[in-house]
């Protein structure tokens, strides 16, 4: 077992440290909300007052952090991690951040002996409390097999996308295809509610049709369709629209540095601004659903 130092206990990274906790990994904890801290201490692990004292002798890092600037400064901001970890010591950022970010800090810790992947995740709370996310990697082979027993106690599937910065591209591509195919279910379901079809019915003839997709399968954006989703309960829980715009303007940032021709995105992205000026960035992201109903 390992001595993990996890940095961010959100949504996400909560349940993510209780995993490795549970696995038997000893954990030392920090997050600026002493809540989220307290709860994983009852759980096992150790709270710590700051970032520095959570990787004092580990063996690996792990991060769930925001957005690219938190990930630079934690790490090669003043007074950064970089300065107080060990020759040799893992970093595991699985944290959604712009690719050039994740191999600006990969080299920079790669010059102090540091090893860096990252691993951005998909699976959402339920994954991450399940311990069934999926993690895709950026990073050399070896520091792959590294970290894949680590990430082996709090997901289900670990990819190896490339080098490092590669997992977070496979990332925003994911996210990008779930928020069109989320778009266009939502779009489909109202046309059909519009002209006198029961959506329960249609889901069910689209998901034995060629419009089969996993929005439709796991995610039902219209309520009371699916049990147990969040659509079925206010759009609360889940993926926040807010995240989605998060991914998507990572998304379309990626497609201007490598000049790809991305409508369906750039759409996606303009239709979830519109959404979350309605007042709605803290709904999950399936509640795009109302943004095609009839309004008065």
């Amino acid at each position: 077992m390992a001595t993990i130092g996890f940095i961010g206990l959100g949504n996400m990274g909560g349940p993510m440290a209780a995993n490795l906790v549970k696995a038997g990994h000893q954990v030392r904890v920090f997050d600026l909300v002493k809540a989220s801290m307290d709860s994983l201490e009852e759980q096992g692990a150790k709270a710590c007052n700051t970032a520095i004292e959570a990787v004092q002798g580990v063996d690996v890092v792990i991060s769930m952090l925001p957005a690219g600037k938190h990930v630079a400064a934690l790490y090669t901001g003043k007074d950064g991690l970089m300065q107080h970890l060990a020759f040799g010591t893992l970093v595991i950022d699985c944290s959604t951040i712009d690719a050039d970010t994740a191999k600006v800090v990969g080299k920079t810790l790669a010059e102090k002996g540091i090893e860096f992947i990252d691993a951005p995740v998909s699976g959402g709370v339920g994954g991450a409390t399940a311990g069934t996310l999926t993690f895709i990697v950026g990073g050399s082979e070896a520091n792959f097999a590294k970290a894949k027993p680590v990430l082996e106690n709090m997901g289900k599937n670990i990819f190896h996308a490339g080098d490092v910065g590669a997992g977070q591209v496979a990332k925003i591509c994911n996210n990008m295809l779930l928020a069109v195919l989320m778009s266009g279910t939502a779009e489909a379901l109202q046309m059909g509610i519009d002209n006198g079809l029961d959506p329960k019915v249609l889901s069910e003839i689209m998901l034995k049709s060629s419009g089969r997709n996993w929005t439709l399968e796991l995610y039902n954006p219209c309520p009371d369709v699916m049990e147990n989703v969040p659509s079925s309960k206010g759009y609360q829980g889940g993926f926040m629209v807010d995240l989605m715009r998060k991914d998507l303007g990572l998304s379309q940032d990626c497609a201007r540095s490598s000049n790809s021709s991305t409508p369906m995105g750039a759409l996606a992205l303009s239709l979830y601004n519109l959404h979350a000026a309605g007042g709605n960035g803290k709904l999950d992201f399936s509640s795009i659903f109302n943004l095609f109903q009839h309004k008065g």
